[in-house]
């Protein structure tokens, strides 16, 4: 039974880059892909792209592939990766100036665009799911709108003889499913086959997770060598069944636990995952451990794919302002707490206005609250002051930061590391479109 072997290079933008040349080095594997893209990400590479047009892509794209290009040419392994972002086309033509500087030649180099349907949903009515407002109703807030296309045109690359896809918004478990449906010839509408390459895509398209990252938890959930955390491979059988295993020696591990949290991971109904691809269904999935670090998983089907596709768009909402100051030694809640309720109503007199403000202190309310904070019984030697809100123009989100900055020497005593930004907030909404109005197409570079 023909068998393929798949790395995962990178489960989000900023991950490590040496687990992927381990990968390369000694993963003897047929495909590495990089999961790099999240929805808020792609929002800023289109801001990005509209400051340069040359710009737009991962910015990690070119010191990933002069660290793993020279071995995946010389080991005949294929790059998939969605780190195009917002400008896949100048992905591709880095990759080719990336690669002419390492001396590599004869690489056929592809980059799918369409996912960009912003031009659809400025003068329509599409239902933001969040609000129930019309997209349209954002207006010149809307920044970035990009639909999660399938596996269908990175299988399309590969037949053509692709040796790298770069891809904007697709979906993260079809970077996967793409070599899949390729190598094995799996037909687009089999919902049997493409739930279980989803199911795969699924398992892989967070790296290191499934590898012990996200699951260790010290003295209930020990995972070894996490600072050299090998992330993982699926080794994939034509029946589609699926081998997760990672290098020998490598950090971190493959165990049915871990790879049962992956499988649930962000998954709202397990019978009915929703993809560009298939409506998967995860609801039989059998986990068994065949060996150390080696965990068999199958049992997945599906059924046919959604008529309508997501749109992750991007919007303006206004500006973050943020300060911080440290307290510490004895009484540091109690002056901690004081500069909280001078900051607060120095705000007010000032008429900062905030349609959102979080006053904390950090390691005693800044997660669960006060309800959880111990209501003063606890006296911790250091706090961290924070002071966020949230203002429709710069100037009052500037003057939050300023105000903690004024702690030095208004008091109370002894504060001390003094932090302060500015930021634009890019938000993150969701609509669907009919699946005709996108229109996945490849582009070629030759080097």
């Amino acid at each position: 039974m023909k068998q393929i072997r798949i790395g995962a290079g990178a489960g989000y933008s900023g991950d490590r880059i040496e687990p992927a040349i381990e990968l390369a080095e000694r993963g003897e594997l047929q495909y590495l892909v990089f999961e790099c893209l999240a929805e808020r990400t792609i929002a800023l590479a289109q801001q990005a792209k509209l400051k340069d047009p040359g710009a737009g892509h991962d910015p990690l794209l070119a010191e990933r592939l002069r660290a793993v290009l020279p071995l995946c040419h010389a080991r005949g392994i294929r790059v998939v990766t969605n780190m195009g972002a917002a400008n896949p086309i100048a992905a591709a033509e880095r990759t080719r100036v990336v690669a002419q500087e390492l001396g590599l030649s004869g690489l056929r180099i592809a980059a799918v665009t369409g996912d960009d349907v912003l031009p659809h949903l400025s003068g329509a009515c599409y239902w933001i799911e969040e609000t129930g407002a019309s997209a349209a109703d954002l207006g010149n807030r809307m920044v970035s709108a990009n639909a999660y296309i399938g596996a269908q045109p990175i299988t399309e690359a590969l037949s053509q003889g692709a040796d790298i896809v770069i891809t904007g918004r697709a979906a993260d478990p079809s970077l996967f499913a793409g070599p899949i449906i390729h190598e094995f010839g799996w037909a687009m509408d089999d919902w049997h086959r493409l739930g279980q390459a989803t199911l795969i895509g699924h398992l892989l398209e967070c790296a290191g997770q499934v590898t012990g990252g996200y699951f260790a938890d010290p003295g209930y959930k020990d995972i070894p060598n996490l600072a050299r955390l090998g992330f993982p491979i699926g080794e994939v059988s034509e029946d589609g069944s699926v081998v997760i295993t990672k290098v020998a020696g490598s950090g971190g591990r493959v165990t049915p636990a871990i790879c049962k949290e992956q499988i649930l991971y962000e998954i709202h109904d397990p019978a009915r995952y929703v993809t560009p691809d298939v409506i998967a269904d995860f609801s039989n999935v059998t986990v068994e451990e065949i060996g150390f670090d080696r965990v068999r998983i199958q049992g997945a089907s599906g059924r046919s794919r959604p008529e309508t596709l997501k749109v992750s768009v991007g919007a303006i909402e206004g500006f973050v302002g943020e300060g911080q100051i440290s307290y510490a030694g004895p009484g540091a809640r109690a002056r901690g707490e004081l500069a909280l309720a001078i900051v607060r109503e120095r705000l007010t007199l000032t008429g900062v206005r905030t349609s959102e403000l979080r006053c904390d202190l950090i390691g005693v309310n800044s997660l669960h609250g006060d309800r959880l904070s111990g209501n003063g019984e606890h006296e911790p030697y250091e706090v961290r002051v924070r002071v966020v809100g949230r203002t429709e123009v710069f100037d009052e989100a500037m003057r939050i930061g300023n105000e903690v900055e004024t702690l030095y020497t208004n008091g109370p005593a002894g504060g001390g590391g003094v932090a302060k930004s500015v930021r634009e907030v890019v938000g993150i909404l969701s609509t669907y479109i009919p699946r005709e109005l996108v229109d996945p197409t490849l582009h070629y570079v030759e080097c």
